[in-house]
């Protein structure tokens, strides 16, 4: 396999991203079907208490990490503690007062409140058990001896170069076994080399297809391209703090003035779906109703974009920008290394001048970008989100305390999006998050822009699939040909 990026740890306790190279080492709490309802993962049922404040957890029997220890109630509760002590996504389990084992495979969760986005977010890796036995005295070293309940057992790390797994042979395979010998993830960040290296049929299954190389593929008979809808919505954003972006019809000029089309047909060669609401189809709380409304309310209007900032107090001086009390609107768009960033970052670089805006590209690191925006360094971004609940509107977008990109905090906000956390009726939960949804429309703290459509190609394999909401590769339908 040929991949982009290079995970910072396999341990999803110290991990702040995770894509295929980890992620097939872990078998998660709860699991996901296509049609993106939960089912069993390492917990095969649970029972919520009637104030929601306590869940009964039972344990799939029969478990074994791939250190060969067993998976049971305490190795569970070992694994808990430690996320909740490490993990920067600690607050992904809610506030957890107390773990009590109950016996070998049923295990009791208390939270200080009901949180609802649990459920969603046991479905993702981070809060995966992994097994505590194979660390040392103080929590660390799971790089060294890593172990888990997943599909796949890591068997070398080269460092810049490489993850080698080999098939779990106890893990529960349909057919009672693997269909292949090995795995090996190879960290290619060059476009063109990554493409060479699979058409010369040293790779067998290329990940994240550059959309260049998609046409030429799809032409060759041995090759079969895999497209999955990602979850991950991008956006262009601002520091909401900022006077320039405190006036509501500044922001909606801004948003009137995007084209998405030449975004999703150029800089993304046609591999993408436009998005005009807060949340992407994939994520729970979506509503089809806001998305289309906010579709009809920001389709591209220069015309009324200059009018709002004329209402807003700007004016278009002799050099075509929009100007007030001798200030000239130019913001500064803070955008990643990623070539593709930057051909969409020019795309509204020239949609933002026709009504005014000078946009001045930066180039920074990721990192960069992750360390400074907190402190409200910037001015704009243009970046992405990805989680399948709506909670990630409180959780990484607009909480209180925790808006650290757009700085957009809104009392009324905050508390339908509360309100939202500790609902365990989905219905009740699902109607709080449309108004959430209504609100953020209505004030636009930032512009959706796009879910890009994730490609594979694969070669030698007689059969393969990535799951359709959550984009991991399921290995238990990966076949390698027999002749390969």
């Amino acid at each position: 396999m040929a991949t982009v990026t290079e995970p910072d740890s396999v341990d999803v306790h110290k991990t702040s991203s995770i894509s295929d190279p980890t992620a097939a080492a872990y078998l998660s709490f709860l699991n996901m079907d296509d049609q993106g309802s939960t089912i069993p993962g390492a917990i095969k049922d649970y029972e919520v208490s009637d104030d929601g404040k306590e869940i009964i957890f039972s344990l799939e029997e029969g478990l074994t990490f791939h250190s060969g220890e067993p998976f049971n109630a305490d190795a569970l509760k070992s694994s808990m503690d430690r996320f909740l002590e490490t993990s920067p996504f600690y607050d992904n389990a809610g506030e957890i007062t107390d773990i009590e084992v109950m016996d070998d495979y049923t295990i009791k969760f208390t939270w200080a409140e009901p949180y609802a986005p649990f459920f969603s977010n046991a479905v993702s890796p981070y809060l995966a058990p992994l097994d505590t036995s194979v660390l040392d005295g103080n929590g660390e070293g799971f790089e060294k001896n890593p172990s888990a309940l997943g599909p796949l057992k890591i068997t070398d790390i080269k460092r810049g170069d490489s993850i080698t797994y080999e098939p779990f042979e106890d893990y529960k395979w349909p057919d009672g076994k693997p269909n292949f010998d090995k795995v090996k993830f190879r960290f290619v960040p060059d476009e063109e080399t990554r493409a060479l290296e699979f058409k010369k049929g040293t790779v067998n299954i290329l990940m994240n297809v550059p959309g260049q190389y998609v046409g030429e593929l799809e032409k060759d008979p041995e090759v079969n391209i895999e497209k999955v809808p990602d979850y991950v919505l991008n956006y262009l954003g601002w520091n909401n703090k900022l006077p320039k972006f405190q006036d509501e019809r500044v922001r909606k000029a801004i948003a009137l003035a995007i084209d998405r089309a030449p975004i999703v047909d150029t800089a993304l060669e046609g591999f993408a779906r436009p998005v005009y609401g807060p949340l992407p189809e994939a994520t729970f709380g979506y509503s089809e109703e806001i998305e289309e409304k906010a579709k009809e309310i920001y389709a591209r209007d220069t015309e009324k974009a200059k009018s709002l900032l004329e209402e807003a107090g700007w004016t278009i001086n002799s050099k075509g920008l929009a100007e007030k009390d001798g200030e000239e609107f130019s913001v500064e768009l803070w955008v990643d290394t990623d070539p593709v960033n930057h051909r969409i970052a020019q795309i509204l670089q020239n949609q933002l001048m026709e009504i005014g805006i000078k946009m001045n590209i930066s180039t920074q690191e990721s990192a960069a970008i992750i360390e400074q925006t907190p402190q409200g360094k910037h001015e704009m971004i243009l970046w992405a989100y990805g989680w399948l609940d709506a909670d990630v509107m409180y959780f990484l977008l607009f909480g209180e305390g925790r808006s650290t990109r757009l700085h957009y905090e809104d009392p009324e906000l905050n508390r339908i999006l509360k309100e939202a956390r500790v609902e365990m009726d989905v219905d009740k939960r699902l109607a709080l998050y449309k108004e959430a949804q209504e609100f953020v429309m209505k004030e636009t703290p930032f512009v959706p822009l796009y879910v890009k459509e994730t490609i594979h190609a694969t070669r030698g394999l007689d059969s393969f699939k990535a799951h359709p909401i959550r984009n991991y590769i399921e290995w238990e339908h990966v076949k390698a040909s027999e002749n390969n």
